[in-house]
């Protein structure tokens, strides 16, 4: 559970981070995410998922 926590807040950290450096971009990536249709987010969305659970488990059985 602390493992779970720990990962939350270091995506909403990396997440400030983010709009604080660069938040001319950021609302132009929350436009062009406007005109995705939900589908392809939904799709997107979950590849990504996919990819970062396979992530965390390679970096966690190799290192």
């Amino acid at each position: 559970m602390k493992e779970l926590v720990t990962a939350v807040l270091l995506a909403i950290a990396l997440e400030g981070m983010f709009y604080s450096l660069f938040p001319g971009g950021a609302k132009r990536v929350m436009e062009l995410v406007q005109e995705i249709p939900e589908s392809q987010l939904r799709i997107g969305g979950l590849v990504a998922a996919v990819i970062a659970i396979v992530a965390i488990w390679g970096v966690r059985v190799w290192l």
